[in-house]
Formats: C-alpha cells, sequence, structure tokens
C-alpha cells in the first residue's frame, strides 16, 4: 500500500538521531554566513535530528505521519533552523520547494488565503533567497477581501490572512505608503479601546486575540505606528498569562480558557515588540521548557507529541525570553511512550459519513455492499428513506446499517470578536433517535446557546458532533479547545468531497492528530447515489472494532481507533492517510485486503445498476403508475456535485427473463446547461406475471472494450 503515511527515513535523519542520542555536538553551516558554526550544545543536536525526521523525498518537509510535505511544516522547519543559527540541508531544492509548493497547487483555493503567501516570502527570506517575484502579486492586494458570506455572516475578512498585505510588503522591501486606505481603514478598525485586535470590528464589543494582536501590532510597526496605546496593549497581553506560566488567548476567556504554544509565542512576541515582558518571565520560560519532548520537536501543550509548527512557536518564543539555551537543564530522556496493545478481537470496519440519503435507496444499497460499507450515514436522509434503504439491505442480506448524518444548514453561531459562522452544526446519530431539532433559521445563537440547544439532546441520543470546514484559525481553535475541555466535536474532516484534503488548505487542524479522530466527510450532492459514486468509492472513514455496530464506532471515536483513507483521481491514485496513532494505522494496513476497494475484486464499484421500479417506490425515478420499470444506469464518471460527467460503460443489451428486449434511452439535462442531470435507460413491464423475474445487462467497459453481465432478481406478488 503507497501511502502517504510510509516509512520515510533517511541517512541524515538516522546520522542525526544517533548523534543526539549519543549527546554528541554536531556542526552545521550557519544560515546567514555560510560558516562553520561552533559545535552544538546537545539540545541543538536534539532539535535538528527531530527536524530531519520531517524531510521528504520532495524537497520540503511534512508533518509527522505524511508522506508527502507541506508548505506549512517547511516554513515551521526553516523558523525553527534559523533559531537555531543553522542552515538547512540542500538550501536551494527547499526554496524550490517553498516557491512551488503553495498549498492552491492542490486545489485552488475558494479565496486568497494570503497567510501562504507570507509564509513562501518569509521562508525564502530566512533562506537569504530572491523573494522579488512575489512582488507584483503583493501589490496586487489592494483592499482587503469580503470573505464569503455563506461561512461567516457578515464577510468579515480572515485577520490573519489581511495583515500579510503589511508584513508581505515589508518583508519585500515595498513602500508602505503606497498601501491602500482600505487596508489602513480596516487594520483601525479592528482595534479595541484596550489596545488588543480581532477579527470583527471593535464596535461589536467582543474582547481582543493574542494571535490577532501579534498580527495587528507588526502592521502597526510596519506604517512606523508601533507606539500606539502602548501601555493599553502590554498591560492586556499581561493579562492573558495563566498560573501555569503560559498564556491564553485573552484574559478570563468564557470558553477554552487554556494555554497553548501559539498563544504564549504571540504573547511574548507581541510584548517584546512593545518593550515590554510577560509579568512573570520565568514560569513563561519553565512552561515553554515543558512543552519540549523526548524526540526533540515541541507539543503545543504539555504532554503533546511534538510537531513543526509547535516547535517553531515554542522556540521563537524561548528567544525572545532568552530562555533557549535552558533547554539542557530540561533535557527528557528520549525513550518510547509506551501504549496499552490494541485489545484482541479487533477487527478494520467501514463507514460513511453524509453519503447520499435521497434519491435511489436501492442503489445505495447496492454501492453499500459492493464496496463493503457497513455504516453508511445518509446526509439530510427523511426518515421514510432511511426505513425503507434499512428494509432493502436487510431482505437482500447487505451488512449495512443506515443512521443519520445531517448537515444543518442555516445554523449561524456567533463567536464575539471572531465573528458569526455557519458549518458548525454537522450531526450524526443512529436511526430512530430523537436528538433534538436543528436550529437552522432560528436566529443567530452563542457558543455557550448552541452546547445546550443542539449538542446536549445530540449526545443525550447517542449522537456525536462532527467538524467540517473552518479558514478562521482562531475561531476553529476555540470550538476545538473547548470540545477536548468539555466535549463537543467528536471528529474532524478531512478527505471531502469539494477539498481532496481540509488539512492541505488548514494545516493548523494537524495539532489536534492523536487528540480528535480525523475522518473523512462525504457531505453528499446531487441528487442520486449512483451520480456520487466517484466519492463514495473514493474516500472513507476505517474503523477498529469487534462488529460493526453503532455502539463499536462510537467506542472508536473514544479511543481514536480511526483512520481516514483516500485514493482516487483526486490524490493522483495514491494513497492518502490520516490517523491518530502509528497503531491504528499499522493495524489497518495489515488488514488492506478487507476494505480496499482498488486492485482488490472483492471490493468493487459496479459497473452497472438494475432496479425493478414499483409504484410504491416512491424515492426511485422512472417509477410507474403500474406494473413495473427494469431501470439501468451505467457507471459514468461523475461531478463533484454528483452529476454524471462521462460514460464509464455503455450497456449492449438488456434481457428480461432470458429475452432480449429494447429499453428506452432517457437523457434528462440540467436546466441551465448541457450536463446530463440523469441518464438512464427503462423498460416497462406494465402486467408482469406474477412469480419471480430475472433481468440482466450486458456492459461494455469503453477503456477496453471487455464486456460483463449483472442480473438481478425480482418478484412480482
Amino acid at each position: 500500500m503507497k501511502s502517504r503515511t510510509v516509512d520515510h527515513g533517511t541517512s541524515r535523519r538516522t546520522v542525526l538521531k544517533a548523534l543526539a542520542a549519543a549527546g554528541t555536538t554536531i556542526a552545521i553551516p550557519a544560515l546567514a554566513s555560510g560558516r562553520p558554526a561552533p559545535a552544538l550544545r546537545e539540545w541543538r543536536a536534539a532539535v535538528a535530528a527531530y527536524l530531519e525526521t520531517l524531510a521528504r523525498p520532495d524537497g520540503g518537509y511534512a508533518w509527522e505521519d505524511q508522506a508527502d510535505s507541506h508548505l506549512t511544516p517547511t516554513f515551521a522547519v526553516i523558523g525553527c533552523y534559523r533559531l537555531l543559527g543553522q542552515a538547512p540541508p540542500d538550501r536551494a531544492r527547499l526554496a524550490d520547494f517553498v516557491r512551488t509548493h503553495h498549498p492552491a497547487r492542490l486545489k485552488k483555493l475558494e479565496q486568497e488565503h494570503h497567510e501562504f503567501e507570507f509564509q513562501q516570502i518569509q521562508s525564502l527570506v530566512w533562506l537569504g533567497e530572491d523573494a522579488s517575484s512575489f512582488r507584483a502579486q503583493v501589490r496586487g492586494w489592494t483592499k482587503p477581501y469580503v470573505y464569503l458570506k455563506q461561512y461567516e455572516q457578515h464577510g468579515y475578512p480572515v485577520f490573519r490572512f489581511e495583515m500579510a498585505a503589511f508584513t508581505c510588503r515589508q518583508l519585500l522591501g515595498l513602500p508602505l505608503g503606497d498601501i491602500s486606505p482600505q487596508f489602513v481603514e480596516y487594520l483601525n478598525s479592528r482595534r479595541r479601546p484596550n489596545g488588543s485586535f480581532n477579527n470583527t470590528p471593535a464596535a461589536d464589543g467582543g474582547d481582543g486575540h493574542a494571535i490577532n494582536t501579534w498580527w495587528g501590532l507588526q502592521a502597526l510597526r510596519a506604517l512606523g505606528r508601533a507606539g500606539e496605546q502602548k501601555e493599553e496593549t502590554a498591560a492586556w497581553l499581561r493579562a492573558c498569562q495563566l498560573p501555569g506560566g503560559g498564556f491564553t488567548y485573552q484574559p478570563n476567556p468564557e470558553i477554552a480558557a487554556t494555554d497553548d504554544a501559539a498563544y504564549t509565542w504571540a504573547a511574548v512576541r507581541a510584548l517584546r515588540l512593545l518593550g515590554s515582558a510577560p509579568a512573570r518571565p520565568d514560569a513563561c520560560v519553565r512552561y515553554l521548557h515543558s512543552l519540549w519532548n523526548g524526540d526533540g520537536g515541541f507539543g503545543d501543550r504539555p504532554g503533546w507529541a511534538s510537531n513543526p509548527m509547535a516547535s517553531y512557536y515554542a522556540m521563537e518564543a524561548l528567544e525572545a525570553l532568552s530562555g533557549l539555551d535552558g533547554l539542557h537543564r530540561d533535557r527528557k530522556p528520549a525513550v518510547a511512550v509506551r501504549k496499552p496493545p490494541l485489545p484482541a478481537g479487533l477487527e478494520v470496519f467501514s463507514i460513511q459519513i453524509e453519503a447520499h440519503g435521497q434519491g435511489s435507496p436501492a442503489e445505495a444499497v447496492d454501492l453499500a455492499g459492493s464496496l463493503r460499507i457497513h455504516l453508511w450515514g445518509a446526509k439530510n436522509a427523511r426518515p421514510q428513506w432511511l426505513a425503507r434503504a434499512q428494509a432493502i439491505a436487510d431482505r437482500q442480506h447487505v451488512p449495512v446499517k443506515f443512521f443519520h448524518a445531517n448537515e444543518e444548514y442555516g445554523t449561524w453561531v456567533r463567536v464575539p470578536g471572531l465573528g458569526t459562522y455557519s458549518h458548525t452544526s454537522d450531526v450524526i446519530a443512529p436511526a430512530g433517535a430523537d436528538f433534538g431539532p436543528a436550529l437552522a433559521n432560528q436566529g443567530v445563537v452563542s457558543w455557550p446557546e448552541f452546547r445546550s440547544r443542539r449538542l446536549a439532546p445530540l449526545v443525550k441520543a447517542g449522537g456525536r458532533l462532527v467538524w467540517q470546514f473552518g479558514e478562521n484559525e482562531e475561531l476553529v481553535r476555540i470550538y476545538l479547545d473547548d470540545s477536548l475541555q468539555r466535549g463537543g466535536y467528536a471528529a474532524l474532516s478531512t478527505f471531502h468531497f469539494g477539498n481532496p484534503d481540509f488539512t492541505n488548505s488548514e494545516p493548523f487542524l494537524m495539532r489536534w492528530r492523536g487528540r480528535i479522530p480525523f475522518i473523512a466527510l462525504q457531505d453528499a450532492h446531487g441528487g442520486e447515489p449512483w451520480w456520487f459514486a466517484d466519492m463514495t468509492t473514493g474516500f472513507r472513514t476505517l474503523f477498529l472494532g469487534a462488529e460493526p455496530t453503532w455502539e463499536a464506532w462510537l467506542r472508536a471515536l473514544q479511543e481514536n481507533w480511526v483512520v481516514a483513507v483516500r485514493h482516487d483521481v483526486a490524490s493522483a491514485w495514491k494513497t492518502w492517510v490520516h490517523g491518530g496513532s502509528r497503531d491504528v494505522v499499522d493495524f489497518v494496513r495489515r488488514r488492506e485486503n478487507d476494505w480496499r476497494w482498488w486492485d482488490n475484486p472483492p471490493i468493487r464499484r459496479p459497473l452497472v445498476s438494475i432496479v425493478a421500479v414499483r409504484p410504491e417506490d416512491e424515492f426511485e425515478a422512472a417509477r410507474p403508475a403500474k406494473g413495473v420499470v427494469v431501470r439501468v444506469r451505467c457507471a459514468w464518471e461523475n461531478t463533484a456535485q454528483g452529476l454524471p460527467k462521462k460514460p464509464i460503460a455503455e450497456l449492449v443489451k438488456l434481457t428480461v427473463d432470458g429475452v432480449e428486449v429494447s429499453p428506452r434511452l432517457v437523457a434528462r439535462k440540467q436546466p441551465r446547461g448541457s450536463a446530463f442531470a440523469d441518464y438512464y435507460h427503462q423498460f416497462h413491464l406494465p402486467n408482469p406475471t406474477p412469480g419471480k423475474h430475472t433481468a440482466a445487462a450486458t456492459v461494455r467497459l469503453i477503456a477496453t472494450g471487455a464486456e460483463s453481465q449483472r442480473a438481478v432478481e425480482f418478484f412480482v406478488p
């Protein structure tokens, strides 16, 4: 199985780890001058060894469990090397990776995330490389983007994205005097009377956020206005320090009041920019030292696994506090953390979340059986659809259970200072459960109101909340950290119908790896399961359990025995994997034949569907007024919106009870344009004789010309 979680050992990694483990000092050329640096202390060797475990053959650096590099961890690693005073290996190739691997390379973003251009430019500057090719692009940023109002009700831009207009100009040596007045007005409107900054206009009454305050202060510095409200801002930042020494995002927050590497980094750096320091700097240094792990990297919180962004945040904060060299006193032994072994008797099962809940229940059952999907979450399905699908599955002895998996459109949740966002309410629950009404179209609610009115009845009914999407990192951190503290979002979406991998466009999600399970989210679109089969086939969620039940699924979520897998055109036919732990991923790999849907004859997408449609089949297309219609759909490539795009197979012959018949083609177009809305053949039996009948379709695979046949039986009472 070629996977993004392959063993990526390299010789330089092995050497560095061996040297670090032995306490040997090593010398690496200095980043700025290229001259050999003095011998490194042991802690520096340990950090460098950790960073090189993230190096990949593509020239960049990746998250620990991924085989492909990404811009964000690459930026973080380059920043860490700068703090070590060392040059990363193969600097020219690394610079080329930075220039060519904006996340939009994988998937065009719905709108600009200027944070990624900032990471590219800052990385090149740190490497001593020419970044002037970005000048025209940055000059083209003439005003803040209006954020898509289907995601944020007011269209408020994401603050950190917009601040790149200031920081990137400064990095590129562009004059700040020619920045548009709209950007300056936007910056001014986001500052609170206490000196802090946040995502919404100050007039909304919400307090500031430590990370947004850091970005806002950098913009002011670029404009030559760093001295404005200096004392008030420093006092506000100092009030964010918690008793343990780390910082949270604002003084006395009502939700998700936790310290964190990123919040501490932002507060410490902002205080230094203001010529100030934490009220208890020694406690802050001790807190940051507590984030250092035995593998040489840093975690977001004490006890959390290392990741490159947390390492960069912690090291830069320590550098600001002159606390880096003190790390040698707090070196932790580099021993493997022993986890309890997985229980005996576990197997790998498959679940689809927000798969189709409308259109043909018969074809949903057909796809579930052919693709070996054990739990099928039907998106926004009527109870009658769920009952009908389950009845068909039970009658045909297809081992699948259908459940609710709803995207509750029209739900808006407001967090003061950050905005009013949709995509907060994706719920899963067992079929037949009373999990309470959606808050859709009931006005804007606060997060505490959402917890009491939506989350509480959902959990009481055995349901769970799933995180789908959110580009405002500061907002998402609060939601997900509160979920860790009090329960809330039980899983995070990675692979998705319209985005190959949300961790590509929202890389900050990787900080919760191992803390909140990663899932694939179908988010089915279109009217028929058959025309969404590319997505239903291409990615799924796997979980470990003794049996494929709802209860086993809930335990898998609790234990993080969950793995999301993608293998389709979006992944270029590579296997992408997200899992909470290496043990679980390895367990899934060893049982690949139980779930792999490519190059595995027992599990494959059907080339043709044959459904006998009766007058009582209310969810089926081609439903007759009397008798039976034999409906045949062949496999097509599909659009992401669930429409037929290009035929994979074509009908050669249809027989009923051994006699060839002439079916009628129904090719229904979209109301506008030339795309098909539906495409099938039908043959009407107005007065079929009672008893058992057989319909058989011969289809031809267009790519090869190979023919195959499929038959179904149906009974007429």
